[in-house]
């Protein structure tokens, strides 16, 4: 199919209207537990492929592991649970590769199978569509939080410091990172959809202007229509991001017709650096109600309208109050 456009994954014909749908990705850890951290890298992979509306069926686990400073049963903890998170999926891990490697490494390449006619791309939506997002934002700017207070703890005979999260925020975070999209894949199958992109590195505006680039349209988003993780606005007004985020914002901003109202703290957490994020659907206007519905049925409980597609602006990209 090309890659004119930032499409999610390749696409490759087998005949006989099906496709071969293959990603792959990887990162560091992003949690303290190695467990976890299999778990969201997997997710995270597993993404691409639900994104492009396919069903994923094979995995290849890919791993770098320090082996003279860190003991194997971390890098095991870490393959068992990307081995589960694939299972969950209701695909396999049929091998991989790993290296020796001076900081952790891992996650999965992925091929998925899908009908041609129900892929589903960056490009294609359309003037008059509704925006659906399916998780909450705000990973980065937690996460960011998390890793504070898991140093202020080391350093606790030093000084004193009040925690940026408490346990149960810190843990939401986490089961989102964790979370399939596949609730969200499986009831675009329901639906006539666009145009659909994960939310991940480059944060919520920064995937929907690749979107609204390859459509040749504006998207339209609402703050306060937009689910956040509890924190979030909290740790945001207090300056907390990781660095990602704040790069993000920098290269947003410029691309941006930003409304009155709109704070300083919005437009952060619009740009936050997700990780495992969820899946950005454009459809008719008339089912994007039906089709959030539908997603938080299956369990992506934060699903939501978070804004629409108009005709070409000045800029793909405009967000109000």
């Amino acid at each position: 199919m090309g890659n004119r456009h930032a499409d999610d994954a390749a696409v490759y014909r087998i005949g006989g209207g099906r496709v071969l749908v293959q990603t792959v990705d990887f990162f560091t850890p992003v949690v303290d537990d190695p467990y976890l951290f299999g778990q969201i890298a997997a997710a995270n992979a597993l993404s691409d492929i639900y994104a492009m509306g396919a069903k994923p069926v094979l995995a290849l686990a890919l791993a770098a592991f320090p082996t003279g400073a860190l003991p194997p049963e971390v890098l095991e903890d870490i393959l068992r649970g990307g081995v589960e998170k694939v299972v969950e999926a209701g695909a396999v891990v049929g091998g991989g590769h790993s290296i020796d490697h001076d900081i952790p490494l891992y996650g999965l390449a992925v091929t998925g199978l899908a009908e041609e006619s129900r892929i589903t791309r960056n490009a294609g939506a359309r003037p008059g569509d509704a925006l659906v997002l399916t998780k909450p934002l705000g990973i980065g700017v937690t996460v960011c939080a998390g890793r504070a207070d898991a140093l202020a703890s080391e350093g606790a005979g030093r000084f004193f410091r009040r925690r940026l999260l408490s346990e149960a925020e810190l843990r939401e975070a986490e089961g989102v990172m964790a979370a399939l999209n596949r609730s969200a894949a499986e009831a675009m199958q329901e639906f006539e959809i666009h145009a659909a992109t994960d939310v991940t590195g480059y944060g919520l505006l920064g995937h929907a202007y690749e979107m609204m680039e390859a459509s040749d349209a504006t998207a339209e988003f609402e703050v306060e229509k937009i689910p956040l993780l509890p924190a979030a606005r909290r740790l945001a007004a207090r300056g907390i991001a990781p660095e990602g985020s704040r790069f993000n914002v920098r290269n947003m901003k410029p691309r941006t017709d930003t409304g009155a109202g709109v704070s300083e703290e919005d437009f952060l957490l619009l740009c936050d650096a997700q990780t495992s994020g969820g899946l950005l659907v454009a459809l008719r206007d008339d089912a994007a109600q039906a089709y959030a519905a539908r997603c938080r049925e299956r369990g992506a409980a934060s699903a939501a309208v978070v804004g629409r597609v108009v005709e070409r602006g000045d800029k793909h990209l405009r967000v109000k109050r």
